[in-house]
């Protein structure tokens, strides 16, 4: 029987970040067992806890089964649930969920476009995200500007950003001319436009950024923008089981 805070119990059942759920309690709008709940506070499955007066069924998501999906995600739309700019948002498109909310591994800004991954599991999101998973991001970046083999070397030793030291894995020549050469790129960070501030540090510009590849999951090509799909069994084994990401005992599982 779990016995665990609040905020760790929902976000494993996939309502939302853990940050988020903080603040859903600082707010009031979560009750346990009729009562409004405080943030640190620790509950069992047993208990019955509601949402915004909605009801969370926790035993079945403890043992729902774990999915992914997919999104290409297109230029101009935000990360965020919601916008006072009313833009759009990745979270549109993407299907229905019963009991649970689709969270997003990590995010792509406002001009970037390319693999954006979504689940049901606040564990799974978490573990992904967390600096130490050491998982590579592969992107296509259009530069703006001249390179030089000196500014190359550099990029790959390290860069000081203003939130500290950066630098690409790897720098692939992906051809082009002009104001259109295109370059491969491989971090592994999820830090707020880390790829652009880093090229940036070298007086260039990007004019077009997309991620082609999270990890073990690439851009399908065939994917338009603004689609998705789940991912296969045998890229949820590659993503999830492979470097013990997830428990392969505990009880949420995948196909």
């Amino acid at each position: 029987m779990i016995n665990e805070k609040i905020q760790k119990v929902l976000a494993n059942a996939g309502l939302g970040s853990r940050r988020h759920i903080e603040n859903w309690l600082r707010e009031g709008r979560i009750s346990v067992n009729g009562k409004v709940a405080k943030l640190g506070d620790r509950i069992t499955e047993t208990a019955k806890v509601k949402v915004d007066g909605r009801e969370i069924k926790l035993i079945k998501s403890q043992t729902q089964r774990i999915r992914v999906l997919l999104y290409h995600k297109p230029e101009g739309e935000i990360c965020s649930r919601s916008d006072p700019e009313k833009r759009p948002t990745v979270f549109d498109k993407l299907p229905l969920l019963r009991n649970g909310r689709w969270i997003a591994i990590g995010r792509l800004d406002f001009n970037t476009s390319g693999v954006l991954l979504f689940t049901n599991s606040g564990k799974l999101a978490n573990q992904l995200m967390h600096p130490s998973a050491n998982i590579e991001r592969e992107y296509a970046v259009r530069i703006q500007g001249q390179v030089t083999p000196a500014m190359l070397k550099k990029l790959k030793k390290e860069i000081k950003l203003k939130d500290g030291p950066a630098r690409f894995e790897s720098i692939n020549d992906a051809g082009g001319e002009g104001t259109n050469h295109w370059y491969h790129v491989i971090v592994k960070e999820g830090r707020n436009r880390v790829v652009r501030r880093l090229w940036e540090s070298q007086g260039v510009k990007v004019s077009r950024l997309i991620r082609i590849r999270f990890d073990s999951i690439p851009l399908p090509r065939l994917l338009a923008r603004g689609k998705w799909r789940e991912l296969t069994t045998k890229e949820m084994h590659q993503l999830i089981k492979e470097n013990g990401r997830v428990d392969p005992h505990e009880k949420a599982c995948f196909k």
